[in-house]
């Protein structure tokens, strides 16, 4: 049995976040897939606000680059002392690529920050009640059975994408 030292991609970031984030991250997102179930209305509005949600990469990579190069310039300009800014952030930003933690990851999670795999499961969710893929479960349309349906296929779906398990 082989095993390995570095997490995937997809899972490492909720592996090294605290439980209860990622349960509330969770629950959040089925709150509003029951929403959309009662209310379809509104889903095309969702949808484009997630094509506009920054996932936690995207905040790391930003954060990190502004921080560095805010490093090199004082560095440069103000004190050879503010290179060790650049130094740590790059040290820390290489930690997260290898472990998929650093010292940012739990206040960014805490603040509601999503992994694309979180984001992209609402997505399909949504795009499933909406009847993008055909009828989804029973002929109910209980709420909360159609959330369910929705929820439980774009997990299916985004583990067959990325030929893992779903979650």
């Amino acid at each position: 049995m082989e095993t390995t030292v570095v997490p995937t991609t997809i899972d490492r970031v909720p592996l090294h976040t605290s439980e209860d984030i990622n349960r509330r991250i969770r629950h959040e997102t089925e709150e509003r897939i029951r929403h959309f179930a009662l209310n379809p209305i509104g889903i095309d509005r969702r949808l484009q606000e997630l094509d506009e949600e920054w996932d936690i990469e995207r905040v790391l990579e930003m954060n990190a680059s502004t921080l560095a190069f805010t490093g090199v310039v004082l560095g440069a300009t103000v004190d050879k002392r503010w290179l060790i800014l650049p130094a740590l952030v790059t040290a820390f930003f290489f930690q997260h690529a290898v472990q998929g933690w650093c010292p940012p990851i739990p206040m960014l999670r805490r603040r509601g920050f999503r992994t694309s795999r979180e984001i992209e499961i609402e997505r399909i969710a949504l795009k499933a009640l909406r009847g993008d893929f055909g009828a989804i479960g029973s002929a109910s349309t209980e709420r909360d059975s159609r959330a369910s349906h929705a929820l439980h296929a774009a997990r299916l779906c985004f583990a067959a994408r990325q030929g893992g398990q779903a979650r």
